[in-house]
């Protein structure tokens, strides 16, 4: 091949379309793939593991998937969560709030108990193992190890998208397994498709008001603005009176794809040291977590009167968007899943950076403390000698 001729290769595998368009191509055949063989969310998890692969396979190529694909993922879930919620399910949430507080607490203070114990287990600082360990913090955990001295970033990253990963993948197989005795949210599906008649001209007042809802959310700097704003755009809207409808199920399959494939591309194992290592770990991170929300869900069960379903995807240690999938395949309730859910994003955001700089900052002066001290006894103990 001549000069020119390289060159135009070059160009072409550096062209961002044509680079999506091949990354969208091998995230649609893994959906085909996992439909096939009759996996749950097939267009999410076979996106995503397809993609997890491609990326290995493909090296001479850097696979591309636009953030705004993502977004337009998230703003359809949006608006299905958001057509979950009545008056009658908020004020259910309301009475639930104490019971919020408790299982986000002992959520959270399990994660830390697993973080110590990979921390002792592994060698690496608590701090990181502890940031990579906090369920549905992904993007707040990242930017606040960025702040923090002494992180190491890329632990705290495939940590958390390993785990992220991992549970996707694993709850909708429990979920779905003997030990639940749930099947396939046909009906739903056969409502979604008869009612698709009747989407319009009520699907463009919605999509107008998500949208505008997204940006809204996305100035004021919301966690997963373009989850939440739509959510809350189309909770309001349908408050008033003016009922949405449920979206056909290709659509559906589609914000999985546009999600799953973003996750996909997430994990980076070329820039990590100890790589077998730190997978193992993570594994085992992941397993205790997922232990942990199905003890807690059989917990909640005797406290509210949910389902083992419900409970368990309202405590799973993933993002809100892919339990709400899961959810809505299985016929949970999505207003106690998405609230659960949304209770620990926000609690995340709001209240642990603070509490954990507040922590780091005590561990890092105690360390000064203990390094002063040791540095006066070694002083003594040479004066002593002299």
């Amino acid at each position: 091949m001549d000069g020119t001729g390289e060159a135009r290769v070059a160009l072409w595998k550096k062209s961002k379309w044509v680079r999506f368009v091949i990354t969208f191509a091998i995230a649609v055949l893994g959906g085909f793939v996992f439909q096939l063989i009759h996996m749950p969310i097939p267009w999410l998890l076979g996106s995503m593991v397809f993609l997890v692969m491609g990326s290995r396979l493909f090296k001479g190529i850097t696979l591309y998937w636009p953030g705004q694909v993502r977004d337009t993922g998230m703003v359809i879930i949006g608006y299905t969560l958001g057509l979950s919620f009545t008056l009658s399910t908020l004020t259910q949430i309301g009475l639930q709030l104490p019971t919020m507080i408790l299982f986000t607490s002992l959520l959270l203070l399990c994660a830390g108990a697993i973080a110590y114990l990979i921390s002792k287990l592994s060698g690496i600082p608590f701090p990181t193992v502890l940031m990579g360990s906090i369920p549905g913090g992904l993007s707040q955990m990242i930017t606040l190890a960025e702040e923090v001295k002494g992180i190491d970033i890329t632990v705290v990253t495939f940590l958390q998208v390993s785990r992220l990963m991992m549970i996707i993948f694993c709850v909708p197989l429990l979920i779905f397994s003997p030990l639940f005795h749930v099947s396939g949210n046909h009906s739903a599906v056969a409502a979604a498709a008869s009612g698709s008649a009747a989407l319009f001209p009520h699907t463009l007042v919605f999509a107008a008001v998500c949208v505008l809802s997204a940006f809204i959310a996305k100035k004021i700097k919301m966690p997963t603005a373009f989850l939440l704003g739509p959510m809350i755009g189309t909770i309001l809207l349908n408050l008033t009176g003016y009922e949405g409808h449920a979206l056909p199920p290709v659509v559906l399959s589609l914000s999985q794809l546009m999600i799953g494939g973003y996750i996909g591309l997430l994990l980076d194992l070329e820039s990590l040291k100890n790589k077998a290592k730190i997978v193992l770990l993570a594994i085992l991170s992941g397993v205790l977590l997922i232990g942990v929300s199905m003890g807690l869900s059989l917990l909640l069960t005797r406290m509210h009167d949910i389902t083992i379903v419900t409970a368990f995807l309202s405590l799973s240690p993933g993002g809100m968007d892919q339990m709400a999938l899961i959810a809505k395949e299985v016929n949970g309730d999505l207003s106690i899943v998405t609230c659960y859910q949304l209770f620990r994003t926000l609690f995340i955001f709001f209240a642990v950076p603070p509490v954990l700089k507040l922590a780091f900052r005590s561990l890092l002066k105690g360390k000064k403390i203990l390094y002063k001290m040791d540095k006066r006894e070694k002083w003594r103990g040479e004066q002593d000698r002299g």
